[in-house]
């Protein structure tokens, strides 16, 4: 094939992380972050061939960071291009595309818009990511195409006995209130990748695919499609996470939230930012910092570790009953691919599934694509790690082929 280059841009609200790849070979050109964007500005930036740039810049909007981010992949030392115009075309990661977007789209003014008029079903995201889009028609050449994909696209094949809750139908139809998903573009990678690793099309396998990190969810994977998920309206719910509280009743919130005399906002940022690994243990939202505590007798931070364990366990089995059937469970994610404990937890005491861990396969294991279920598990267990970047990329190229 022709070169054919396709950079890949994640905006958060102060970040742009970006990769540039080379889908002649899927070969990652050059990758870096655009950090502290309006706070006041730094640059990370590192080549295939081992090239690194690290600078302080002033980054007051996403454009600033777009601009420089354009002068280290084409000028100094670090560079990788001679000019913006040898690339074919920008894949952006969008969080939330509710109801609207279930496919990768190309960017138009109308749907920058939609994306910025969604924020408030993701009001950390989204309009970051409006920013980003705009920042970048400013930057990039007209004739370079650009293509949305949807963290919440690939959930949007959940029934809807799966994705509504038990409010009014009223709220739904009026507030767009329902389950949404995230994470959608990893568990569409890692199944995928994982029915390759067992040379078995799809469409045939029950897949729980696990992505575990600073965010965690669980996706029910029945023949390549999302039937239901952890996290629900927003990222917020689900599994414990690292600042995250995951799952909690209402009362419980509402209780508090008068207790503290916070506000609606001040209670989400609370559950946000201020509980999960971090609230439970009182030592660190990092699932690093909770083992290393753990093993020494902590007990707030076992605590912690072992109700992410029984979480991931629970919905192991509500999605093998929810899809009459078991074929694989997944691991993926900073902790998923990382965390050897985490996966030896998880997998124990779950014989009544069929699931049978070789420990000697899973310790050790550092983000590498590995089986690591003994050989008479009748479900097998595997280490996937994940490539968002990747499938962005090979859906931008898949949409603009086109």
């Amino acid at each position: 094939m022709k070169t054919m280059i396709i950079l890949v841009v994640n905006a958060g609200s102060s970040s742009l992380k970006y990769q540039l790849i080379d889908m002649k070979d899927e070969s990652v050109i050059a990758k870096g972050n655009c950090d502290r964007i309006g706070i006041d500005g730094h640059i990370s930036h590192k080549t295939l061939d081992g090239r690194t740039l690290n600078e302080d810049c002033d980054f007051p909007t996403h454009t600033e960071a777009f601009m420089k981010l354009v002068d280290v992949l084409t000028k100094g030392d670090a560079s990788v291009i001679k000019s913006m115009d040898e690339i074919s075309a920008v894949g952006h990661r969008i969080v939330q595309g509710a109801e609207i977007f279930d496919k990768p789209v190309l960017v138009t003014d109308e749907v920058i818009q939609q994306i910025d008029d969604l924020k408030e079903l993701a009001p950390v995201h989204n309009h970051a990511h409006a920013l980003a889009l705009w920042a970048c028609k400013k930057v990039m050449p007209a004739n370079v195409p650009q293509v949305v994909v949807f963290d919440t696209a690939f959930h949007q094949t959940m029934p809807e006995k799966a994705y509504m809750f038990g409010l009014p139908y009223e709220d739904y139809e009026n507030y767009s209130v329902r389950k949404y998903g995230f994470h959608g573009t990893s568990h569409r990678f890692v199944s995928n990748a994982l029915a390759q690793a067992l040379g078995k099309d799809i469409k045939d396998l029950k897949i729980v695919s696990c992505h575990l990190g600073n965010g965690s969810s669980i996706t029910a994977v029945q023949g390549g499609k999302s039937i239901d998920t952890s996290m629900g309206f927003t990222p917020l719910d689900g599994l414990l996470m690292g600042t995250r509280t995951g799952c909690v009743d209402p009362s419980a919130v509402t209780f508090v939230a008068e207790k503290h005399h916070f506000t609606p906002s001040q209670m989400s940022e609370y559950m946000n930012k201020k509980s999960g690994f971090l609230g439970v243990s009182g030592i660190s939202s990092d699932n690093r910092d909770i083992t290393a505590a753990a093993e020494k007798g902590d007990k707030r931070a076992l605590l912690a570790k072992d109700i992410l364990v029984y979480e991931i366990k629970k919905y192991i089995g509500s999605y093998a009953a929810a899809m009459n059937g078991l074929d694989a469970v997944l691991f993926t994610g900073g902790i998923g691919e990382n965390s050897d404990d985490v996966r030896a937890e998880v997998c124990r005491n779950m014989d009544f599934f069929g699931i049978k861990l070789d420990e000697e396969a899973n310790n050790g294991c550092r983000g590498q694509l590995k089986r690591i279920s003994a050989p008479d598990s009748r479900v097998e267990v595997w280490i996937v790690p994940t490539n968002e970047e990747l499938l962005i990329a090979r859906d931008t190229l898949s949409l603009i082929s086109k």
